[in-house]
């Protein structure tokens, strides 16, 4: 496919090795104005070549996931905010699980300090992020490690996830639909993260803005089933309408500030 101009390959050029871009960051780049840089990506984005999302855009969504190096540079600060609200609404003496996903990690990351946690992962980073802390116990689920990320997947963990039952369950997800359909691009990581749902009294998702303007092949289930959504930025009034036609509680993660919407 002819891109429109040649400024246009080299912001596509960056976006493939950044996993995004950015307007500001874009408009410095070529000393151009903000305008034209939106502009551009809006013509990318007509093409099918960029998706949007405030502020920037990433590469169009396929079949697969962007790589897990990528994933990290991805909304950082967004995700470090997300993790340590979402950490906030779990209580010491609480048992958890943790499912795939570098926003989950944060979440991990921010529990250093709870007490008497139990922790269920089939994510080894979340594992080796807790590892040291004497006062939660981590256990491991058994599978088929994917050497992609350090997921666990497959029916033996599915089998494994299915022999707990656990006060919260903290979930990522790669894309999320207006319409509430939460999704993700491997079946085998959606299987595990549906067992992890079934097997929770009560649900976190951990999701930054960007995933909404994503999309991804394999359905995991619906918003509806989730008790927080915890993001960093106010969703489509869309979305704000499905959470709160279902009562899913809208929790912004924007700062360490930022008040809490109820939905």
């Amino acid at each position: 496919m002819k891109l429109l101009n040649p400024r246009h390959n080299d912001i596509v050029g960056i976006a493939r090795s950044e996993g995004r871009v950015d307007v500001e960051g874009l408009a410095e780049k070529f000393d151009v104005t903000p305008q034209t840089i939106r502009k551009d990506l809006n013509e990318l984005c007509e093409l099918g070549i960029l998706q949007r999302f405030h502020g920037g855009a990433v590469l169009a969504s396929g079949v697969s996931n962007v790589g897990y190096e990528r994933r990290q540079n991805l909304s950082t600060q967004a995700k470090h905010s997300i993790g340590r609200h979402a950490a906030s609404l779990i209580p010491d003496n609480a048992s958890i699980f943790i499912n795939i996903g570098t926003t989950t990690e944060e979440v991990a990351a921010a529990l250093q300090n709870h007490q008497g946690l139990l922790v269920i992962t089939n994510n080894l980073n979340v594992a080796q992020i807790l590892r040291r802390n004497e006062n939660i116990e981590v256990v491991v689920a058994g599978g088929i490690l994917r050497h992609s990320d350090g997921g666990i997947v497959g029916d033996a963990t599915v089998d494994f996830i299915r022999q707990f039952r656990v006060d919260y369950a903290v979930i990522g997800v790669s894309a999320i639909e207006n319409d509430g359909s939460l999704l993700d691009y491997d079946f085998r990581e959606v299987s595990v993260s549906r067992a992890i749902l079934a097997s929770s009294k009560k649900s976190i998702l951990v999701a930054d803005s960007m995933k909404l303007s994503r999309s991804a092949p394999v359905r995991i289930g619906h918003i509806a089933e989730i008790d927080y959504f915890v993001t960093d930025d106010i969703p489509t009034n869309s979305l704000e309408k499905v959470c709160a036609d279902n009562k899913v509680k809208i929790e912004i993660a924007n700062t360490d500030s930022a008040p809490s919407v109820n939905a």
